[in-house]
């Protein structure tokens, strides 16, 4: 890290499965990734509950006195459906609303394995950044190379010019808690100068509950 400048992270937001996986290790590496947060001293935000890998982050981050917060919809709170938070807890109403407050309060994101919601979580949050609605880095903890496909469709996007070269490097990469760590803090965001023009209102954005849908 000699020589780079580092962004000052006290917050990471994980986004990551309800459940445990096939695999021992995204067990164990979603615990790891809570100890290296809370020997960071970095905070989470996460999803809320205590099921699959959500809940071994959370218990990970915990174990080392820092904070969790769980954001999680109304509906899913309803017959305890998936569990009892490991920290304080913000219910709100839509996912949408979730996945804003998320970006709002979190200085970075990383992804570990998980299912559709966890690649929706992703992807919103490097179009947003696309958009430049915000510049916080973006990176997913490639276990045992479960992000290897994904990875390469990416970068097939890239050679198909579907995604220019710059935005290609706002999803980062790594295969161990620490390096991935490092490269956000080390990240630093090359907004595209067209979309770099885009002006998004916080004040009409709040009115609407900044219901931020749109795609690229």
């Amino acid at each position: 890290m000699e020589g780079v400048s580092v962004r000052k992270i006290k917050k990471i937001c994980v986004f990551c499965g309800a459940n445990s996986g096939k695999d021992v290790a995204f067990v164990n590496a979603a615990f790891h990734l809570g100890e290296v947060l809370g020997k960071r001293k970095i905070d989470l935000v996460y999803g809320g509950g205590k099921l699959g890998l959500m809940g071994c982050v959370s218990t990970g981050v915990a174990q080392h006195e820092r904070k969790v917060l769980g954001i999680i919809p109304s509906a899913f709170t309803v017959n305890n459906l998936v569990g009892e938070t490991c920290g304080k807890e913000i219910k709100v109403a839509t996912m949408q609303e979730r996945l804003v407050m998320m970006m709002e309060l979190s200085d970075a994101f990383i992804a570990l394995p998980g299912g559709f919601g966890t690649l929706e979580e992703l992807f919103q949050m490097i179009s947003w950044a696309q958009l430049n609605i915000h510049n916080k880095p973006i990176g997913v903890l490639n276990i045992n190379g479960f992000f290897n496909g994904l990875l390469s469709f990416v970068d097939h996007a890239v050679k198909q010019e579907f995604i220019t070269p710059r935005a290609r490097k706002i999803l980062i990469s790594a295969t161990t808690a620490d390096e991935l760590v490092d490269k956000l803090q080390a990240f630093r965001f090359e907004p595209d100068p067209a979309l770099s023009k885009l002006k998004w209102s916080p004040s009409s954005s709040q009115k609407e509950k900044l219901d931020l849908t749109l795609r690229l």
